[in-house]
């Protein structure tokens, strides 16, 4: 195998690492979210946040990817946050607080 295709290959695995915790840190804060959204008597889902983040998302696109491939992209993540939101609300909700 090509030296420079191993070379560019390790540069995709350390952004690969660096993604992940990204994304984890993302899971974070939505969780933190989750709670004040939950103390304020809100649901977890807010169309128009999430239309603000895909939007800020695309006024940041320079490409390569297609404008439609990262909405779908980020689509997936908000759902994810989402998810998370919810099941942290589940969760706390079946744990009688202190």
């Amino acid at each position: 195998m090509d030296d420079s295709m191993d070379a560019w290959r390790n540069l995709i695995d350390e952004l690969d690492r660096k993604l992940v915790d990204l994304l984890n840190e993302r899971a974070r804060y939505a969780d933190e979210i989750g709670k004040i959204k939950e103390r304020l008597g809100m649901e977890a889902y807010s169309p128009r946040r999430e239309e603000s983040v895909l939007r800020n998302v695309m006024e940041h696109n320079k490409g390569p990817l297609s404008s439609a491939a990262l909405r779908r992209l980020f689509e997936r993540i908000i759902d994810e946050s989402r998810k998370l939101e919810r099941e942290a609300m589940i969760e706390r909700k079946k744990t009688p607080r202190s």
